[in-house]
């Protein structure tokens, strides 16, 4: 189990220190604000659509590790992905961070990273926040959310 969470560990490392798709929201069709008040975590999200398919997701921020490396990750699970798989990769995501009880058919290697955030309560809701944000793009263009909502 240990060798796992070193491993789970450098991959959020990897992805905080050398972010995927970061940059350029202002690019995108859709973008929304999101902002963590505990800890000072923001993320802005830009999702591009074509035909019902997400062709490109990006975001800037700044914040923790694990926040930032969870809007890495996320932009990497979900470009190329249908809307409705998208949603569900998030539902997935949610359920793998905060409880043990849901299925995680969709989520690959580097989201499964993020499994032993549900041990540290608080660490939730920086993991979380790209994903609310991402959502938040898809539903409202130039919406705000927190996770204090």
């Amino acid at each position: 189990m240990t060798e796992l969470r070193e491993l789970y560990q450098e991959v959020i490392l990897d992805h905080n220190k050398r972010p995927r798709n970061y940059g350029g929201v202002s690019e995108c069709g859709s973008r929304a604000e999101g902002y963590n008040p505990l800890c000072g975590d923001r993320v802005s999200v830009g999702v591009s659509l074509a035909d019902g398919v997400i062709s490109d997701v990006r975001f800037e921020g700044a914040g923790c590790a694990i926040s930032q490396a969870s809007a890495s990750t996320m932009t990497e699970a979900l470009k190329g992905k249908g809307l409705d798989e998208a949603r569900q990769i998030c539902e997935e995501f949610h359920e793998l961070v905060t409880s043990n009880s849901g299925t995680v058919d969709h989520l690959d290697e580097s989201l499964m990273a993020f499994e032993g955030v549900r041990e540290f309560p608080i660490r939730i809701k920086c993991a979380t926040l790209p994903w609310h944000t991402f959502l938040a793009a898809l539903a409202e263009p130039n919406a705000e959310v927190t996770t204090e909502d």
